[in-house]
């Protein structure tokens, strides 16, 4: 049975910057919990931030692999550099998919951890550009397929591919 790498607050764990949770409410998610599908993951907590904390963002949207190749940082809105808490987040999330053989991951959109498709541009403001997060852009360098909480369909799509 292939195992699937999912962002904690999907899950309704209390991890998010803010103290809450994203739980979704997917059918093919629940299926997959139901199952024992799920590993369940926060690259932010594993990376030893606390719950709450300030929110964060790429510096300039640069997106996760420059900060994986040291072009970019990931700074807090009180100016706290927390780069290095954000890559060993990704690096514990590799470990742990790597640990159970996982192929693909649904991590939450927007993150500067887990954005898969688009991050927020640095300012603070709420805009989002396309782009990555840090934890998303390692996984996938390492050739597990990341989706979104928008994409769980195509997701099952994928692992029924997986499992053929």
């Amino acid at each position: 049975m292939e195992r699937i790498l999912v962002s904690a607050c999907l899950m309704g764990r209390r991890v998010r910057y803010d103290g809450g949770a994203k739980t979704s409410t997917d059918a093919l998610l629940a299926e997959w919990r139901e199952e024992g599908r799920l590993v369940p993951f926060c690259p932010e907590v594993e990376g030893g931030l606390p719950t709450p904390r300030p929110a964060a963002e790429i510096e300039g949207g640069a997106g996760g692999a420059a900060v994986l190749a040291g072009a970019a940082r990931v700074l807090a809105t009180d100016g706290q550099d927390v780069t290095g808490a954000f890559l060993a987040g990704a690096q514990a999330a590799l470990a742990v998919a790597g640990s159970f053989d996982i192929k693909m991951a649904i991590l939450k959109e927007g993150s500067p951890s887990c954005g898969a498709l688009a991050i927020y541009d640095g300012t603070f403001r709420g805009r989002r550009l396309p782009g990555q997060g840090v934890t998303t852009s390692l996984l996938e360098l390492h050739g597990i397929k990341v989706f979104t909480e928008e994409h769980i369909a195509e997701a099952g799509d994928y692992l029924r591919a997986l499992e053929a």
